[in-house]
């Protein structure tokens, strides 16, 4: 169950990444890139507090990240949204 509500947290946490980059869609690369590592690490933080295991948390946070990616890919498919600023 602890493996679960990490996961479903670190979902939380991607999903807070994306508000971040959406709300910094004009910042160059680098600070985004900078970001998504702080994010990581609160992620793997949050994940190890939760589980106690080291495998268990980078099994966790890399299959988190990875459908994380996949929705966003699939979304961005189905329903694409123009900025127009």
């Amino acid at each position: 169950m602890k493996k679960y509500v990490a996961f479903l947290f670190q979902l939380i946490i991607w999903s807070c990444f994306t508000l971040a980059v959406w709300l910094s869609h004009r910042d160059h690369l680098i600070y985004k890139i900078i970001v998504f590592i702080v994010f990581f690490y609160l992620s793997f933080l949050l994940t190890k507090m939760i589980v106690k295991s080291n495998r268990s948390t980078i099994i966790i946070t890399f299959s988190s990240l990875s459908i994380y990616f996949l929705l966003q890919v699939l979304l961005k498919q189905i329903v694409p949204i123009p900025f127009s600023l």
